[in-house]
């Protein structure tokens, strides 16, 4: 809240004299006005400090008195604003300040100064402190043919790329400005860009593209010393995504910084916001800082892997069934909402069993990392889009890579909704027994959305198991993280269209699908959080006779700043529901005869191998 002193006192004095506004006003658990201690996060103890500012300003034209106030301010303290770098997004403006640390808490005094904490250093990049294992290389052959859907293409932000034997398929795009890249990033950056062509090498020849690369090398030698490049490299993206070229793109690199439950990094602001629309896929490496200490959170995923409209990837050490997260692959949860942090977990090797990328010479190079997860995670993404076209959006993937991802047993925090499979076969080819459709499209705010579970008209017998993955892009509010998403989605699962729960009812007995308590919070049980969460996925088993048309009805609710929003825009979704059938090998087959010209069968436009 904001506004002047005398309108507070105002407000006090009229609580107190009219008894039906204080018995209202009840509802409010806290007031309190930050102090500048409160403000402030993680300062050094050098005699200048350079400092990440978070102001309340918007790029409107309306709040330029904030920043003009706010240099005017840092004048009179003898710091200096790098304003020409600030960054605007979701109402925030985000700038580096260097100031005297004698002077760090008068700074935080200025009214709208939201947060002042250190800046972070982009993480390393340098891909030989991940080549632990001492496994060598081997031969191999690149494949003599262009991607499988050559109008298909992919854009990586990393290192660069030199002269390489990628040329046939990868582009290296220099963002204007930049300086020399150290050869640690060219290698980095084509380690990443094997990875989102070939996934993992195997000894052989390596398997054929999707897509086309274009590699924009976004940082130069100042990113190992100077922590004010991590705003040009973030600029010099925004710039590349604001041309609204691509679908797809992946990530591995960021700031060095693990999340806080408290406060949004600008990284995070900037790209949630771009991604929003529902119209783009990107990957994120959650980060190789899993080693460090947990109690501190510093073994947790890192900025910009919390984006609720991204993907956060972590690595698994072995492509094996007695697989585990790989210990250098970083840790959840996410902040809620956006609690199962990572998303997935791919392979991303171990000194035990490495991930092999391309070299220039020819032979494999054994490294591990989630650098590489998340890429090769991305690979499996544009496998989908190759194989059965662009009627599926960027959004529909995602919830397919989800919807297929299995724990194994393993905890949330280290592996979030599970393991991508290796084989495209497993996220799109239906077992015998087995059906499964995805619903993709928009929802209206305060509207209804009724999804039919795939059954036929025909009796089932035994066990039925449903699974469903509900994946929707949400605007993003980052000046309040504790109501971040501005979108969310009640649901209500009714099993069987003849059973109600009174005789004057209208609509079908509800039965419980999604529950709160896959998040374990008990602030979020309370407030019912999970509703506002951008993935929801779910398995539950039941008998085919308690199943008679059984829907999903989905009620999409809009809120700003935890408050009511009339005047929200339509959000994209995407659903994806599997239903296994063991003893009715024959589903599919009905399921498609009950809903002739209702369904729409995905059949592949391109014919692939359906692996890695």
């Amino acid at each position: 809240m904001a506004g002047k002193r005398e309108l507070f006192s105002a407000w006090a004095e009229e609580l107190i004299d009219n008894a039906e506004i204080s018995a209202e006003i009840v509802r409010l658990e806290l007031l309190h006005v930050p102090t500048p201690t409160e403000r402030l996060r993680s300062i050094p103890d050098d005699p200048q400090v350079l400092l990440e500012v978070a102001l309340h300003a918007s790029e409107d034209r309306s709040a330029s008195y904030i920043i003009s106030g706010f240099e005017q301010y840092l004048e009179e303290l003898g710091a200096d604003g790098s304003f020409e770098k600030r960054i605007y997004a979701g109402g925030l403006c985000f700038l580096p300040v260097y100031v005297p640390r004698t002077r760090v808490e008068e700074m935080a005094r200025f009214s709208f100064l939201r947060i002042a904490r250190e800046v972070p250093t982009i993480r390393p990049i340098d891909p030989e402190p991940f080549m632990r294992g001492s496994v060598p290389g081997f031969p191999v052959r690149l494949p003599e043919s262009d991607p499988v859907d050559p109008e298909l293409r992919v854009a990586v932000f990393d290192g660069g790329l030199g002269g390489t034997r990628l040329d046939r398929w990868a582009s290296a795009i220099d963002s204007a400005s930049l300086g020399s890249a150290p050869p640690g990033f060219i290698e980095h950056g084509t380690a990443v860009t094997s990875a989102l062509l070939f996934g993992s090498l195997e000894p052989g020849e390596a398997a054929r593209p999707y897509a086309y690369v274009d590699h924009y090398r976004v940082i130069d030698e100042k990113a190992a010393d100077d922590p004010i490049e991590l705003y040009d490299v973030l600029t010099r993206i925004q710039q590349v995504l604001s041309t609204r070229r691509y679908q797809f793109f992946s990530l591995s690199i960021g700031p060095n910084l693990p999340i806080e439950d408290d406060e949004v990094h600008s990284w995070t602001s900037v790209l949630d916001d771009y991604l929003s629309d529902g119209h783009t896929l990107a990957t994120f490496a959650v980060g190789n800082n899993g080693e460090q200490d947990r109690e501190s959170n510093n073994a947790r995923v890192q900025v910009p892997s919390d984006c609720v409209n991204g993907l956060a990837v972590g690595a698994i050490d072995r492509r094996s069934d007695d697989w585990n997260r790989a210990s250098y692959s970083a840790l959840g949860p996410g902040r809620s909402p956006g609690v199962i942090k990572p998303d997935i977990v791919s392979f991303g090797g171990s000194a035990m069993q490495p991930f092999h990328v391309m070299d220039n010479s020819g032979v494999s190079r054994p490294v591990c990392g989630t650098s590489f997860a998340s890429p090769a995670t991305m690979r499996m993404a544009l496998g989908i889009r190759a194989h059965l076209g662009g009627r599926l959006d960027p959004l529909a993937i995602k919830a397919l890579l989800i919807h297929s991802a299995d724990p194994c047993g393993h905890d949330r925090t280290e592996v979030g909704w599970g393991l991508l499979p290796d084989s495209l076969d497993d996220l799109i080819v239906c077992d015998s027994g087995e059906v499964r459709v995805l619903y993709q499209g928009e929802l209206t705010p305060a509207k209804y959305l009724r999804a039919r579970l795939p059954l036929p008209s025909t009796e089932l017998s035994g066990m039925v198991t449903i699974t469903a993955t509900f994946c929707f892009a949400s605007p993003v509010d980052p000046q309040d993280p504790g109501n971040y998403t501005r979108s969310g989605l009640d649901i209500w699962f009714r099993p069987h269209a003849e059973k109600f729960a009174s005789d004057d009812a209208i609509h079908p007995k509800t039965k419980p699908f999604f529950r709160a308590s896959d998040f374990d919070k008990e602030k979020d049980l309370r407030t019912d959080a999970h509703k506002w969460e951008t993935v929801l996925s779910k398995s539950m088993q039941m008998r085919a006779s308690s199943l008679k048309e059984p829907v999903f009805d989905v009620h999409y609710n809009a809120r700003m700043s935890g408050g009511p929003n009339t005047s929200a825009e339509k959000v994209r979704y995407a659903l994806v529901i599997t239903v296994k059938a063991p003893r009715n090998e024959d589903i599919y087959d009905r399921v498609v005869q009950t809903y002739a010209g209702q369904l729409q069968t995905l059949a592949p436009v391109i014919e692939i191998p359906v692996t890695s």
